[in-house]
């Protein structure tokens, strides 16, 4: 692939010019759907839904992918963007506008992961940033919790997962937003039943891969200024010239940027892997949240991908009558471990090692990880 346009087209860029040109008018087709579609949509029950959040590479694609694939998982797809804010119109229209590209192609990210229209994605921080004004902002701490409080969006929010549910003619939602591990806290207090699915993956590894994509896309957007806009609109700064750090911590702000500005890569995402994960330890402690987190280790779900599946089927309460977890699931491997150089390293290890070794990972434990292939 030359460049983003291998995947993106024209027609990419111009809806999503459009969707953020009309925003104030798809909130208000939102509220439209609620008043005509409202006795159907009550009547769906929104019962443990099922949040799959934590650092972009981390393997929140292969956990989504899996879990979309239960009986009655209703998940967001690629088709459902960028006109997020109104699904059921979206929908309705495209399905009057024809079928679209079915061939499977990669994604940018250029880790072998082929999706269509159909496939399952993470589309809800579209919507969490249009209410959350300070959602990405580097300049605060980005934590929502038990005390939070927003009645405009909890009531939007319950009505668009409602519409998930419908469009898909599921009966549990399931999603993947890996900014969603600042918010657990919140999500929890919404809907007292839901489950939070967190892969961590050997921080070396992890590293590695985070740099690695930063630089891709760093490129896309060389070649293509128009790459940062769209990754904005669909909520994505994990790494590219939009990046901006996850603050879990609020007594270390900045760190993470002033190594990225300093040109360390490496130590800024090293940092922030320690953020995100003494985060999620903390949260762990927390007997009201302790066992509605399941912690799965990247390396051991590519070890024994039957065993992961069983236990994330069983943690989330989900069936596959069909078979095709557990079908999906024989598709994952490890990859051979990536060679990384000394200095970086020991950046990265005198970042995280305290954090690294409450999750089982040592400085002397290999850096294979699952890789890129699925996460």
């Amino acid at each position: 692939m030359a460049g983003p346009a291998a995947i993106l087209s024209a027609a990419d860029y111009a809806l999503v010019g459009a969707s953020r040109r009309l925003a104030p008018l798809l909130r208000l087709l939102a509220g439209l759907e609620d008043d005509l579609c409202g006795a159907r949509l009550d009547a769906l029950a929104l019962e443990r839904p099922v949040f799959v959040t934590g650092l972009a590479r981390s393997g929140t694609t292969m956990m989504l992918e899996l879990l979309s694939r239960a009986d009655g998982a209703a998940t967001h797809r690629y088709r459902d963007f960028p006109f997020v804010f109104a699904p059921l119109a979206w929908n309705w229209l495209q399905e009057r506008l024809g079928p679209g590209a079915a061939q499977p192609v990669e994604r940018p990210h250029r880790d072998r992961i082929r999706i269509t229209r159909e496939s399952a994605e993470a589309f809800e921080e579209p919507l969490w940033q249009a209410f959350f004004p300070r959602a990405h902002d580097p300049a605060c701490c980005h934590v929502l919790d038990a005390q939070t409080r927003h009645p405009g969006f909890e009531a939007f929010f319950a009505a668009h997962l409602r519409k998930i549910l419908w469009l898909r003619g599921g009966t549990r939602y399931v999603s993947k937003g890996n900014y969603n591990v600042s918010r657990i806290g919140y999500l929890a207090r919404l809907f007292p039943d839901a489950r939070f699915v967190v892969p961590v993956r050997e921080p070396l590894a992890h590293v590695h891969s985070l740099v690695r994509q930063h630089e891709l896309f760093c490129r896309y957007a060389a070649e293509d200024p128009r790459v940062p806009r769209y990754l904005e609109a669909a909520g994505h700064y994990e790494f590219g010239p939009q990046r901006r750090p996850i603050h879990l911590d609020p007594d270390r702000l900045g760190e993470i940027a002033a190594a990225w500005r300093a040109g360390e890569d490496w130590r800024g995402y090293a940092r922030q892997w320690a953020q995100v994960y003494a985060h999620v330890h903390r949260l762990r402690d927390d007997p009201a949240l302790a066992g509605r987190i399941l912690v799965v280790r990247f390396e051991d779900a590519c070890a024994d991908p039957q065993t992961l599946a069983g236990e994330l089927l069983g943690f989330c309460g989900l069936g596959d009558a069909q078979g095709r977890v557990h079908a999906a699931a024989q598709t994952l491997a490890a990859p051979a471990a990536q060679p990384v150089d000394e200095r970086a390293a020991q950046a990265v290890w005198g970042e995280l090692e305290p954090t690294a070794a409450l999750y089982g990972y040592f400085r002397q434990s290999p850096g294979a990880g699952c890789s890129d292939l699925a996460a």
